[in-house]
Protein backbone atom coordinates (compact mmCIF):
# COMPACT_ATOMS: atom_id res chain seq x y z
CA UNK A 1 0.00 0.00 0.00
CA UNK A 2 2.73 2.27 1.06
CA UNK A 3 4.59 1.83 -2.58
CA UNK A 4 1.03 2.70 -4.39
CA UNK A 5 0.64 6.29 -3.07
CA UNK A 6 3.90 7.78 -4.30
CA UNK A 7 2.89 6.45 -8.10
CA UNK A 8 -1.00 7.54 -7.57
CA UNK A 9 0.43 11.00 -6.73
CA UNK A 10 2.91 10.65 -9.46
CA UNK A 11 0.36 10.02 -11.86
CA UNK A 12 -1.84 12.91 -10.92
CA UNK A 13 0.89 15.08 -11.65
CA UNK A 14 1.49 14.48 -14.54
CA UNK A 15 -1.87 14.32 -15.61
CA UNK A 16 -2.25 17.52 -14.55
CA UNK A 17 0.92 18.89 -16.02
CA UNK A 18 -0.74 17.25 -19.14
CA UNK A 19 -3.40 19.39 -19.36
CA UNK A 20 -1.77 22.45 -18.20
CA UNK A 21 0.28 21.61 -21.78
CA UNK A 22 -2.53 21.24 -23.57
CA UNK A 23 -3.60 25.13 -23.58
CA UNK A 24 -0.66 26.46 -24.27
CA UNK A 25 -1.03 25.67 -28.30
CA UNK A 26 -4.43 27.11 -28.50
CA UNK A 27 -2.80 30.45 -26.61
CA UNK A 28 -0.27 30.53 -28.72
CA UNK A 29 -2.67 30.13 -32.00
CA UNK A 30 -4.76 32.73 -30.34
CA UNK A 31 -1.86 35.05 -30.20
CA UNK A 32 -0.61 34.50 -33.72
CA UNK A 33 -4.12 35.12 -34.77
CA UNK A 34 -4.50 38.31 -32.77
CA UNK A 35 -1.34 39.23 -34.12
CA UNK A 36 -2.32 39.05 -38.09
CA UNK A 37 -5.45 41.09 -37.71
CA UNK A 38 -5.00 44.71 -38.74
CA UNK A 39 -7.25 47.37 -39.84
CA UNK A 40 -8.39 46.96 -42.92
CA UNK A 41 -6.89 49.50 -45.50
CA UNK A 42 -9.11 51.81 -46.87
CA UNK A 43 -10.63 51.86 -50.48
CA UNK A 44 -9.12 55.02 -51.48
CA UNK A 45 -5.50 53.88 -50.38
CA UNK A 46 -6.03 51.03 -52.01
CA UNK A 47 -6.45 52.49 -55.63
CA UNK A 48 -3.99 54.49 -55.05
CA UNK A 49 -5.49 58.24 -53.93
CA UNK A 50 -4.22 60.26 -51.73
CA UNK A 51 -7.51 61.14 -49.59
CA UNK A 52 -11.22 59.64 -49.80
CA UNK A 53 -13.66 61.23 -52.49
CA UNK A 54 -15.32 64.40 -51.07
CA UNK A 55 -18.63 64.14 -50.79
CA UNK A 56 -21.33 65.80 -53.69
CA UNK A 57 -23.97 68.00 -52.34
CA UNK A 58 -26.69 65.51 -51.26
CA UNK A 59 -29.40 68.30 -52.81
CA UNK A 60 -27.95 69.53 -55.74
CA UNK A 61 -27.89 73.16 -56.89
CA UNK A 62 -30.50 74.06 -59.54
CA UNK A 63 -29.73 73.64 -62.71
CA UNK A 64 -31.17 75.09 -66.10
CA UNK A 65 -30.42 73.20 -69.41
CA UNK A 66 -31.74 75.13 -72.64
CA UNK A 67 -34.48 72.86 -75.05
CA UNK A 68 -34.35 73.17 -79.01
CA UNK A 69 -37.97 74.13 -79.03
CA UNK A 70 -41.31 72.85 -76.60
CA UNK A 71 -41.73 69.20 -76.14
CA UNK A 72 -37.71 68.74 -77.45
CA UNK A 73 -35.01 67.45 -75.12
CA UNK A 74 -32.27 69.91 -74.11
CA UNK A 75 -29.18 69.17 -75.14
CA UNK A 76 -26.29 69.18 -72.94
CA UNK A 77 -22.06 69.30 -73.18
CA UNK A 78 -22.01 71.22 -69.76
CA UNK A 79 -23.76 71.68 -66.70
CA UNK A 80 -24.58 74.53 -65.57
CA UNK A 81 -24.13 74.29 -61.74
CA UNK A 82 -22.17 76.22 -58.60
CA UNK A 83 -21.53 72.76 -57.20
CA UNK A 84 -17.50 71.85 -57.68
CA UNK A 85 -18.56 68.55 -58.92
CA UNK A 86 -18.23 67.30 -62.63
CA UNK A 87 -19.35 63.79 -64.07
CA UNK A 88 -17.99 60.79 -65.19
CA UNK A 89 -19.44 59.16 -68.63
CA UNK A 90 -18.17 56.34 -70.25
CA UNK A 91 -19.33 54.84 -73.84
CA UNK A 92 -19.49 51.65 -73.91
CA UNK A 93 -16.80 48.89 -73.43
CA UNK A 94 -16.84 49.23 -69.79
CA UNK A 95 -17.02 45.60 -69.59
CA UNK A 96 -14.07 44.93 -70.83
CA UNK A 97 -12.11 45.69 -67.42
CA UNK A 98 -13.10 43.42 -64.79
CA UNK A 99 -11.51 45.88 -62.29
CA UNK A 100 -13.74 48.72 -62.90
CA UNK A 101 -16.83 47.14 -61.36
CA UNK A 102 -14.37 46.72 -58.07
CA UNK A 103 -13.44 50.57 -58.52
CA UNK A 104 -17.18 51.44 -58.32
CA UNK A 105 -18.37 49.59 -55.85
CA UNK A 106 -15.23 49.92 -53.43
CA UNK A 107 -15.38 54.14 -53.84
CA UNK A 108 -19.04 53.90 -54.20
CA UNK A 109 -18.20 55.99 -57.34
CA UNK A 110 -21.23 57.98 -59.29
CA UNK A 111 -20.70 57.05 -63.31
CA UNK A 112 -23.24 57.16 -66.38
CA UNK A 113 -22.30 54.30 -68.84
CA UNK A 114 -23.97 54.75 -72.50
CA UNK A 115 -24.09 51.69 -74.40
CA UNK A 116 -24.71 50.31 -77.91
CA UNK A 117 -26.42 46.99 -78.13
CA UNK A 118 -23.88 45.86 -80.68
CA UNK A 119 -20.87 47.02 -79.28
CA UNK A 120 -22.17 45.60 -75.81
CA UNK A 121 -22.90 42.08 -77.07
CA UNK A 122 -22.24 39.32 -74.47
CA UNK A 123 -21.24 42.05 -72.13
CA UNK A 124 -24.72 42.97 -70.68
CA UNK A 125 -24.40 40.38 -67.74
CA UNK A 126 -21.01 42.21 -66.62
CA UNK A 127 -23.03 45.52 -67.23
CA UNK A 128 -26.20 44.20 -64.97
CA UNK A 129 -23.50 43.91 -62.19
CA UNK A 130 -22.38 47.11 -62.84
CA UNK A 131 -25.46 48.72 -62.41
CA UNK A 132 -26.57 46.97 -59.04
CA UNK A 133 -23.31 48.70 -57.71
CA UNK A 134 -24.42 52.13 -59.25
CA UNK A 135 -23.57 52.73 -62.72
CA UNK A 136 -26.56 54.27 -64.08
CA UNK A 137 -27.32 53.02 -67.76
CA UNK A 138 -28.12 55.17 -70.25
CA UNK A 139 -28.73 55.25 -74.32
CA UNK A 140 -26.22 55.19 -76.95
CA UNK A 141 -28.14 53.68 -79.89
CA UNK A 142 -28.60 50.09 -81.03
CA UNK A 143 -26.02 50.26 -84.01
CA UNK A 144 -23.81 53.22 -83.39
CA UNK A 145 -24.86 54.44 -86.95
CA UNK A 146 -24.13 58.35 -87.29
CA UNK A 147 -27.97 59.85 -86.63
CA UNK A 148 -27.51 63.28 -88.60
CA UNK A 149 -28.82 62.95 -92.34
CA UNK A 150 -30.67 59.56 -91.25
CA UNK A 151 -34.57 60.13 -91.84
CA UNK A 152 -37.32 60.31 -88.93
CA UNK A 153 -37.80 56.46 -89.39
CA UNK A 154 -33.91 55.20 -88.93
CA UNK A 155 -33.21 57.56 -86.23
CA UNK A 156 -36.17 55.81 -84.64
CA UNK A 157 -35.40 52.66 -85.07
CA UNK A 158 -31.92 53.18 -83.87
CA UNK A 159 -32.65 54.91 -80.23
CA UNK A 160 -36.17 53.56 -79.82
CA UNK A 161 -34.78 50.11 -80.34
CA UNK A 162 -32.13 50.43 -77.68
CA UNK A 163 -34.96 51.94 -75.32
CA UNK A 164 -36.68 48.50 -76.15
CA UNK A 165 -32.97 46.63 -75.67
CA UNK A 166 -32.15 48.54 -72.32
CA UNK A 167 -35.88 48.14 -71.04
CA UNK A 168 -35.69 44.32 -70.94
CA UNK A 169 -32.37 43.85 -69.80
CA UNK A 170 -32.79 46.16 -67.11
CA UNK A 171 -36.06 46.74 -66.71
CA UNK A 172 -35.98 50.69 -67.00
CA UNK A 173 -35.94 52.92 -70.33
CA UNK A 174 -33.17 55.28 -70.50
CA UNK A 175 -33.84 59.28 -70.24
CA UNK A 176 -29.99 60.17 -71.88
CA UNK A 177 -29.44 59.89 -75.18
CA UNK A 178 -25.37 60.02 -75.97
CA UNK A 179 -25.47 59.90 -80.49
CA UNK A 180 -22.61 58.48 -81.47
CA UNK A 181 -19.46 60.63 -82.65
CA UNK A 182 -21.40 63.39 -81.39
CA UNK A 183 -23.24 63.84 -84.62
CA UNK A 184 -27.57 64.51 -84.38
CA UNK A 185 -29.84 67.19 -86.09
CA UNK A 186 -33.71 68.51 -85.44
CA UNK A 187 -34.39 65.25 -86.80
CA UNK A 188 -32.55 63.05 -83.87
CA UNK A 189 -34.04 65.30 -81.56
CA UNK A 190 -37.61 64.66 -82.52
CA UNK A 191 -36.95 61.13 -82.43
CA UNK A 192 -35.24 61.23 -79.34
CA UNK A 193 -38.38 63.08 -77.28
CA UNK A 194 -40.58 60.47 -79.01
CA UNK A 195 -38.16 57.67 -77.37
CA UNK A 196 -38.74 59.24 -73.95
CA UNK A 197 -35.16 60.71 -73.99
CA UNK A 198 -35.47 64.24 -72.01
CA UNK A 199 -31.73 65.13 -72.36
CA UNK A 200 -28.67 64.72 -75.28
CA UNK A 201 -25.79 64.27 -73.66
CA UNK A 202 -22.46 65.58 -75.24
CA UNK A 203 -19.46 66.18 -72.99
CA UNK A 204 -15.48 66.69 -73.23
CA UNK A 205 -13.21 65.06 -73.99
CA UNK A 206 -10.54 64.50 -70.75
CA UNK A 207 -7.74 66.62 -72.09
CA UNK A 208 -4.73 68.95 -71.18
CA UNK A 209 -7.50 72.00 -70.36
CA UNK A 210 -8.17 72.59 -66.86
CA UNK A 211 -11.65 70.80 -65.09
CA UNK A 212 -14.58 73.27 -64.39
CA UNK A 213 -17.40 72.73 -62.58
CA UNK A 214 -20.59 70.74 -64.08
CA UNK A 215 -18.04 69.44 -66.48
CA UNK A 216 -19.23 66.02 -68.60
CA UNK A 217 -16.03 64.20 -69.06
CA UNK A 218 -16.36 61.63 -71.52
CA UNK A 219 -14.60 58.30 -71.35
CA UNK A 220 -14.12 55.26 -73.07
CA UNK A 221 -13.68 51.69 -72.58
CA UNK A 222 -10.05 51.20 -72.35
CA UNK A 223 -8.44 48.01 -71.48
CA UNK A 224 -7.11 49.60 -68.02
CA UNK A 225 -10.35 51.63 -67.90
CA UNK A 226 -9.68 51.00 -63.98
CA UNK A 227 -6.60 52.38 -63.97
CA UNK A 228 -7.35 55.53 -66.20
CA UNK A 229 -10.39 56.29 -64.03
CA UNK A 230 -7.74 56.37 -60.66
CA UNK A 231 -4.89 58.71 -62.91
CA UNK A 232 -8.49 61.00 -63.32
CA UNK A 233 -9.70 60.87 -60.04
CA UNK A 234 -6.10 62.23 -58.80
CA UNK A 235 -6.36 65.21 -61.02
CA UNK A 236 -10.27 65.78 -60.32
CA UNK A 237 -9.21 65.61 -56.57
CA UNK A 238 -6.15 68.03 -57.51
CA UNK A 239 -8.19 70.18 -59.12
CA UNK A 240 -10.61 70.90 -56.38
CA UNK A 241 -13.55 68.69 -57.49
CA UNK A 242 -15.35 65.68 -56.98
CA UNK A 243 -17.36 63.37 -59.02
CA UNK A 244 -21.15 63.54 -58.85
CA UNK A 245 -24.23 61.29 -60.59
CA UNK A 246 -25.48 63.06 -63.48
CA UNK A 247 -28.60 62.07 -63.56
CA UNK A 248 -29.27 63.91 -60.28
CA UNK A 249 -28.63 67.47 -62.28
CA UNK A 250 -30.48 66.55 -65.38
Amino acid sequence: MRARVPVAGLLAAVLLSGCAQSVDPIERLGKKAAQRVRPQEPAYRRWGLAAPLAAPPEVPARTTARTAGPGLPSVVDHVRTRDKVVFLTYDDGAERDPRFLDLVRELRLPVSVFLTDRVVGPGYGHLARLRAVGAAIQNHTLDHAALRGLPYVGQRAEICGQQDKLRQRFGVRPRLLRPPYGRYDGTTLRAAADCGVTAVVLGRAVDARPLRPGDILRGFGEPDLADATVRLLRRIQAEGLTPARLENYL
